[in-house]
Formats: structure tokens, sequence, C-alpha cells
């Protein structure tokens, strides 16, 4: 038990000097990430989303992360295979265990400069143990104004997110 509180200790003292960068990953899309259209799956997307959102809420909480929500995933534009993808995944939010994380899909063609941006989404990871039992995560503190303004959007998404599970309830 001491050992396991020294552990929580160390990785707050870590966390706390760490900046709330974002974690990002970067690859070239490949044919095995095909639909039927030609272009990337929706389905590959989402995989890389969840991936880049464990990497970060992992990092964060120091402890093993699951997913307990993706919302509002929203596809601009599709992604072809052969583009570079960059997923983008920061916290924008803390609860006692939750970590709420703001993930930025972008693609590029490689004879082009720059990205632009293909899909956005909020997820919700918890920090549990090995017994799959909640863990407290440290806390975000926004500092500059767009911090604050993100910490903000995630709030009100939290509210959508009430009254959504309350009109499905019936359904459940």
């Amino acid at each position: 038990m001491i050992l396991k509180i020294i552990k929580y200790l160390y990785s707050i003292k870590f966390l706390v000097e760490m900046e709330n960068k974002p974690i990002t990953f970067q690859f070239i899309s490949e044919p095995s990430d095909v639909n039927y259209g030609g272009n990337v799956h929706g389905g590959s997307v989402m995989k890389w989303i969840d991936q880049a959102g464990y990497a970060c809420a992992t990092t964060w909480s120091g402890n093993y992360s699951v997913t307990v929500y993706v919302g509002g995933i929203r596809f601009y534009e599709p992604i072809k295979i052969g583009e570079i993808v960059k997923v983008e995944a920061q916290v924008i939010y803390t609860g006692s265990s939750s970590m709420h994380i703001s993930i930025n899909v972008f693609s590029r063609n490689l004879k082009q400069p720059n990205f632009d941006k293909k899909t956005h989404c909020i997820i919700v990871f918890v920090a549990v143990d090995e017994n799959g039992k909640k863990l407290p995560v440290p806390k975000w503190i926004p500092e500059i104004e767009e911090e604050k303004q993100k910490e903000q959007y995630a709030k009100r998404l939290m509210e959508l997110r009430t009254q959504i599970e309350d009109e499905m309830k019936p359904f459940l």
C-alpha cells in the first residue's frame, strides 16, 4: 500500500511539472484503411482517435485509462489514402478521475506543405487501477484564455451529454 502511495505521489509531482502539450501522432494512411468510396474508413479514424486519446490520458494520469465516452465526432472532409495524417490529443478538462481530451485529425497530400482539419471530437477517459476501480487524476488548471475557453467548451458538452442521457433512458 505504501508503495502505491509513493508511486501515486511521484506521478502527481511528475504531472504537475509537465506541461499540457498535445500528444501528436503522424503517419501515412495505408491502403488497408480504405473504405468502399476509396477514402480512409471512418472506423480507422475512430481507432486513431482512441489511440491518441489513450496516450494523452495515460500520460496525464500516470495510470492505465479507459474510454468512457466519445461524442460529437465530426468528419469535415475525407482523408485520402496515401496522405500524411496528424492526430492531436490534448487535455481540456479534468474531473476527479476523468479526463476530457480534445482530438483533432488533420491530413495533407505529401506534395503540399499544410495540413487541413478533417475530424474533431471530445473523448473522455477515466484512470483505473488493476481492478478497474477509478483513480484520482491530477487537476488540469487552464492558464491562458484559449485554455479557459476549451475548459468551458468541455463543461458545456458535459451538460449536453446529461440532457441526451436523460432523453435516452426510456430506450436503454
